[in-house]
């Protein structure tokens, strides 16, 4: 059963693009990429050391929210403003969508033999994303930045691609192609033309090091969603965790109960090209340079926020079959990926 919205029992379902105020008799959702995920607290009784705060703001090109249980209003404030000034610090770092990133101007110096110094937070996501990208055999990979764009145009212009110019694009990318050196904290971009794009494991980042922010503040149970990346700290008050109901977007509803953990969605319900008859997702294979022809949802229970939301995207690109030899390289994780080809579907759900 799901409680109505009131002071003191909180029903409130997340998605990832709009949040909506006027469905069901005020029920409050929001569903990330057609996997709808509801976080509900159903409480018994009123806990009034612990109230629930929660605070949203734009960033990343998304909805951040956060919900915390605190004793002080003035603690609670203090915890999210400063997480959300964590997060804008990172964007302005890490968004390819900036001139002035620090990591657009780390691609400008590819291909010139340098050793790069960056920051350690440019530094660990990449070192993050090497890490995935090797474990998948590439099917994650924060080199794709030239082919992003590529498809950036083409859905906003409403065109396919021209060949030459992936097959181009194709050959600039490549996560071997970047070396670390740890005790410089530097890297170095092989090739001319490399762009990175943190896209894939971004808002998982940003949850994870708001997570961190609210610890320092004394908060320990609490949520962040970031765009539909979710970081769940303890279990509201009298819980033992945060209940959510995640659904394939057909049939399948599951209701699951988890704290301490990262969570991510990935599919293609709202952001695709269609072409010709055919919808190419924005999940680009790293192989091909092309989207995915078939649709796919994945949902991805991880140890971090960060490992959820760059698994959500590799186990998308790898299909059932491989997925389940990498998963194998990922202690800690599961997995519900739902695979249409065609009139065909085929589930995979570790998560049961």
């Amino acid at each position: 059963m799901i409680i109505a919205f009131s002071r003191f029992s909180f029903t409130r379902l997340y998605r990832s693009f709009h949040f909506i105020n006027n469905f069901a008799s005020r029920k409050h959702y929001i569903s990330n990429i057609g996997i709808l995920f509801l976080l509900c607290y159903f409480s018994s009784q009123t806990f009034a050391q612990e109230k629930r705060y929660t605070f949203e703001k734009g960033l990343m090109g998304s909805p951040f929210r956060i919900i915390i249980y605190s004793d002080n209003d003035s603690t609670a404030n203090r915890a999210a403003q400063s997480a959300f000034r964590r997060i804008e610090d990172l964007n302005a770092s890490l968004s390819d969508y900036r001139d002035d990133s620090e990591i657009n101007a780390v691609s400008a110096q590819s291909g010139t033999e340098k050793w790069i110094p960056v920051s350690k937070d440019l530094f660990d996501i990449l070192y993050i994303s090497d890490d995935i990208s090797k474990k998948t055999n590439g099917a994650f990979d924060a080199t794709l930045g030239p082919i992003v764009q590529e498809w950036r145009r083409a859905t906003r212009k409403g065109y396919f691609p021209d060949t030459d110019l992936i097959k181009g694009a194709l050959g600039k990318t490549g996560y071997q192609k970047i070396k670390f050196d740890k005790k410089t904290q530097s890297i170095q971009l092989k090739d001319k033309g490399m762009r990175l794009d943190i896209g894939g494991l971004g808002k998982g980042y940003a949850a994870d090091e708001a997570v961190k922010v609210l610890k320092r503040y004394g908060i320990k149970s609490g949520m962040i969603d970031a765009g539909g990346k979710l970081a769940l700290m303890d279990a509201p008050p009298g819980e033992k965790g945060w209940k959510i109901v995640i659904s394939s977007g057909r049939d399948s509803v599951e209701t699951i109960e988890y704290a301490n953990v990262g969570m991510a969605t990935s599919g293609p319900t709202y952001r695709y090209l269609e072409y010709n008859g055919k919808r190419y997702s924005h999940i680009v294979d790293p192989k091909t340079g092309i989207g995915l022809l078939y649709h796919v949802r994945t949902t991805v229970i991880s140890p971090t926020s960060v490992e959820a939301d760059a698994l959500a995207t590799a186990f998308s690109v790898s299909g059932i079959k491989e997925g389940k030899k990498y998963l194998k390289r990922f202690p800690n994780n599961k997995v519900w990926l739902v695979e249409t080809k065609g009139d065909q579907i085929k589930s995979w759900n570790t998560i049961k």
